[in-house]
């Protein structure tokens, strides 16, 4: 006899779910318009010689809005502590292009402080990604696991260095930028990379966000259930 643990099927109401994917959807789609408005205005593009400020603002502020999306709407709550987790970390197998901040400092566009770590930490998610799904679906109680939750936090500790290092990089700190060789993380202010701080970061955070959210939740109420296979 095997026994394994899989995820509860519904503990959310069925009538009201369709409803905050529709208002999921919404929002992305207009995030994503935002961003494109904000970017070709020039919006993201802060004065010389000073930190990123705007793109700052780009990431913390969506990320603000869903954790008070997350604390006041017990809908969107079991939205999230019910998603798919296998569609979440297969959606992270797009980090693989972080492979195109390398091709920049090739070409001397960007600084090898920022896109080294930034390049090879997405990469790192990206290509670990496809095991991640598959050990979801053969086993649900993965998602659980340590190794699961140490994943989903170097996703987010990846996201942090790679805006650090982009904030040293980004001109304010003449020293640093001497060492570059006056090579600045200026372009990622500017489309279509400015939408990878102010969209893809904070979207790729809020996934990794929800694994852990639904990672440490069993353990708490018991989200997850027995079942034998005899």
């Amino acid at each position: 006899m095997n026994t394994i643990a899989i995820p509860h099927p519904a503990d959310s109401r069925p009538s009201g779910r369709g409803g905050v994917r529709l208002a999921v959807a919404i929002v992305l789609a207009t995030w994503l318009v935002l961003v494109l408005s904000l970017g070709a205005a020039g919006v993201f593009v802060g004065p010389p010689r000073t930190p990123p400020l705007p793109i700052a603002v780009g990431v913390a502020a969506p990320l603000a809005l869903f954790f008070a999306w997350l604390w006041l709407s017990p809908s969107f709550r079991e939205f999230v502590l019910s998603a798919d987790l296998r569609v979440i970390a297969g959606i992270q197998a797009w980090r693989w292009a972080g492979l195109d901040f390398l091709t920049l400092y090739a070409y001397g566009l960007l600084p090898a402080v920022f896109a080294l770590p930034a390049g090879l930490g997405d990469m790192a998610i990206g290509v670990t990604a496809p095991w991640i799904v598959l050990s979801l679906v053969r086993d649900p109680s993965f998602a659980a696991s340590r190794r699961y939750v140490i994943w989903n936090i170097l996703g987010i500790v990846d996201f942090v260095v790679a805006l650090s290092m982009g904030t040293l990089s980004s001109g304010a700190f003449p020293a640093i930028t001497s060492f570059n060789g006056n090579v600045t993380a200026g372009p990622m202010a500017q489309l279509p990379l400015v939408l990878i701080p102010a969209f893809m970061v904070p979207f790729f955070t809020m996934l990794h966000l929800t694994a852990l959210f639904q990672a440490w939740q069993p353990a708490r109420s018991g989200k997850f259930v027995a079942a034998s296979n005899e």
